[in-house]
């Protein structure tokens, strides 16, 4: 596969919904080796983010 065709997948990907929700679901949950008080603030922004990215991306179908 060249570069070209994997730099053109992975761009098509980057403006898919899902994909950012996947991402910051991804990051969120490596709040899990946080203190308590850095875990409750990384949900916090996670959910926050995903949100906001849920909200002002149109769907697709």
């Amino acid at each position: 596969m060249s570069i070209k065709k994997i730099l053109k997948f992975v761009l098509e990907r980057a403006k898919e919904r899902s994909t950012w929700l996947g991402i910051i679901s991804f990051v969120t949950a490596l709040g899990l080796v946080l203190s308590p008080e850095q875990k409750e603030a990384v949900i916090t922004t996670g959910m926050a983010v995903a949100g906001l990215v849920a909200t002002f991306t149109k769907d697709r179908g």
